[in-house]
């Protein structure tokens, strides 16, 4: 891809003189926007410093800051998640759906597979490792609440199981995904404006997106996206080290799992160097191909006739519950409500920055409608079938008595390994489990650190290997110090820390709906 095309705008409506980067200083062959990359960088400094000084008052402060904004806003998350929704299947019917990102002779910079590959896998490849059997099994015993109150180890709990997962992992957290993603892909690629989060406000701020407002919108994005990376990657160092220990008997020990931080960043920083095509597309690629090779295996393994008939149960559970699933109004199941529903609302907001500005930046030459079917509804399908293989295959064991998922929930980080167990060639299947977990990390950080990066560059995306590497660099280190200093419950603080970022953000983005109609009627 040429970083360095300049796109002339089909409408001068919301363009404007600013140049990507004018206002940046080079600073140790970096060039970085300031405020923006100094007052992060210091932020960051400041709450990791204060973390590990005093871990327990941060804790408190952080989840009682989390609690607090899901309690008290879980309207505005539940109806923002509905709005997006349905704005984005607006998108793909509505007139504007034939325009294209970049102008009418743009073309895609990337072939369709390499395109799905690394959206998906920056987006949630790695969520769908970890919960897809751990949170199908948590709603089916009732492990922390079940969905609508459904009774528990019974053939409408199963139902409601799987329609509950796929409710989280559906149609809702793309369409917030799409929305960032849209905006910042129509802006930067129609209207020459750089590819950063302020851009996509233009429409309502002018000018003055330059100034101080555009400095809080930036800063903001900057901050929830490296506390949900580290956090991730954190807790992904987890489950790998757990999965090490499960299959292979190597203690599951902090020293284990900051091992584990350490390769996945060094890998990432190799891969970050080498630039998108050079790293993350190729990642991507692999690990898409590695995830399709171990879902074959569990569909053909498990049972082909079960699987279909799980994914039956798994779509008609997902389209008969969305509606009752999707209300905020007069809910019964609140333990299930706010401790699962709307925390997974907050935790997409609040990655929507990175991932929404990662899928945009692999976008260019796509018509609206092409976009955001694949970004909303063709993930979707993948998610549900996904889901029918796994999730379900787990909850067949449970019903049937095997295996450790028997007895319960445990550990979560081991759900996958203990579901595998059951099935043949084990060793096989969970040594690519842990593959696909690590790979999927790599491309999360990776792309991650290209987003920072061109946030922290005033929208450039082209900006100098150590700027880029520095980004990377920091994400391990947050998560590895706090995994030193303070366990997994400084990284759940530091995860309470991105969620409540996901209260200011759900109202940005809300305002980015109406920026993006305002550019797009422009270009009818």
């Amino acid at each position: 891809m040429n970083e360095d095309v300049h796109f002339r705008p089909k409408s001068e409506e919301y363009t404007s003189d600013y140049k990507a980067g004018q206002d940046n200083i080079q600073v140790l062959g970096m060039d970085i926007h300031n405020p923006v990359f100094t007052t992060s960088a210091l932020a960051i400094l400041a709450f990791i410093t204060l973390t590990l000084v005093f871990p327990a008052d941060a804790k408190v402060m952080l989840e009682g800051a989390r609690t607090w904004s899901i309690d008290t806003f879980d309207w505005l998350f539940m109806i923002a998640g509905n709005v997006f929704v349905l704005f984005c299947l607006l998108m793909i019917v509505l007139p504007v759906g034939k325009i294209r990102l970049g102008g009418a002779d743009a073309k895609p910079d990337y072939s369709r597979m390499s395109w799905f590959s690394m959206l998906f896998a920056a987006g949630m490849g790695i969520g769908l490792m970890f919960w897809s059997v751990a949170e199908p099994v948590a709603y089916y015993t009732d492990w922390w609440g079940t969905p609508l109150n459904a009774v528990a180890n019974t053939p409408a709990g199963e139902a409601a199981a799987m329609g509950a997962t796929m409710f989280h992992w559906g149609l809702h957290p793309w369409a917030i995904y799409g929305v960032v993603a849209l905006a910042l892909g129509f802006f930067t690629y129609n209207k020459g404006l750089p590819l950063t989060i302020r851009s996509a406000f233009y429409p309502l701020l002018g000018e003055r997106v330059w100034g101080p407002i555009g400095h809080v919108i930036d800063i903001i994005a900057v901050l929830a996206t490296i506390f949900g990376l580290a956090t991730s990657l954190g807790l992904g160092a987890s489950q790998a080290a757990g999965g090490l220990n499960f299959l292979f008997g190597v203690e599951n020990t902090i020293a284990t799992q900051i091992a584990v931080i350490v390769v996945v960043t060094a890998i990432a920083i190799f891969s970050v160097a080498r630039g998108l095509d050079g790293g993350v597309k190729i990642l991507s690629n692999i690990n898409m191909a590695l995830a399709g090779v171990l879902l074959l295996f569990v569909i053909v393994v498990g049972s082909l006739s079960g699987f279909f008939s799980n994914l039956l149960l798994t779509v008609t559970s997902y389209a008969t519950d969305i509606l009752p699933l999707s209300n905020w109004v007069g809910r019964e199941d609140e333990k299930f409500y706010s401790g699962w529903t709307v925390f997974y609302w907050a935790w997409w907001v609040s990655w929507s920055p990175f991932v929404g500005m990662f899928i945009a930046r692999v976008s260019k030459g796509r018509t609206v409608r092409e976009f955001m079917i694949a970004v909303l509804l063709i993930p979707t399908v993948v998610s549900a079938v996904w889901m029918a293989a796994f999730g379900a295959q787990a909850l067949d064991q449970i019903q049937s008595g095997t295996g450790a998922l028997a007895n319960g929930l445990g550990d979560v980080s081991l759900a996958m390994f203990q579901m595998l167990e059951n099935l043949p060639l084990a060793e096989i299947t969970s040594s690519l489990a842990i593959v696909l977990v690590l790979v999927f990390f790599i491309t999360s950080s990776d792309s991650g650190s290209l987003v920072i990066d061109s946030i922290t560059s005033g929208g450039k995306v082209d900006a100098p290997v150590p700027q880029r590497v520095f980004w990377a660099v920091l994400e391990g280190l947050i998560a590895g110090v706090l995994l030193y200093g303070g366990g997994t419950e400084a990284l759940k603080a530091l995860q309470a820390g991105a969620i409540t970022a996901g209260l200011p953000f759900t109202i940005i983005l809300l305002l980015m709906c109406i920026s993006i109609y305002k550019g797009l009627k422009t270009e009818l």
